[in-house]
């Protein structure tokens, strides 16, 4: 039986020998994985890569190539390093976002004699639920910015 030709056969046009290095990682279900990996590093320096790398590591490199090439033909200038500037800008939003919330829950926790006033149906003052009610002049801006 004459199995098919890997992705990377077929982009190249040629024969895929038995030994090729590109049919494990690069399936000819999904041509557009090698043609991203090709466009970005070339064929040749992707052989290179995975003949280098022990047999164990080779699947995680070329899923490696194949996400920086992605993102690289994707965003041209920062690649897949402007998705992980982003995941950090995420990152830090969130962190702030729970200590601003820790803040306020500790603050509450201090204060255990003042009860929350229960908001009115007709909010014909939403004065009476700000926090600077509750805060002390000295603290007020600390906390909540």
């Amino acid at each position: 039986m004459i199995s098919p030709r890997c992705a990377a056969c077929k982009y190249l046009r040629r024969r895929c020998p038995s030994d090729c290095i590109f049919s494990l990682y690069f399936p000819p279900n999904d041509p557009q994985r090698f043609a991203c990996v090709h466009r970005i590093y070339g064929a040749s320096n992707v052989a290179k890569i995975l003949q280098q790398l022990p047999p164990n590591l080779r699947a995680q490199a070329a899923d490696t190539l194949y996400f920086e090439a992605h993102y690289r033909i994707q965003d041209p200038v920062y690649g897949c390093v402007g998705i992980i500037s982003q995941l950090y800008q995420q990152i830090h939003n969130a962190e702030s976002e729970l200590a601003k919330t820790q803040a306020e829950i500790a603050f509450l926790n201090c204060n255990p004699q003042e009860e929350v006033q229960p908001i009115e149906a007709n909010y014909s003052n939403f004065n009476n639920l700000l926090p600077n009610q509750y805060c002390p002049p000295s603290t007020q801006n600390s906390w909540f910015n």
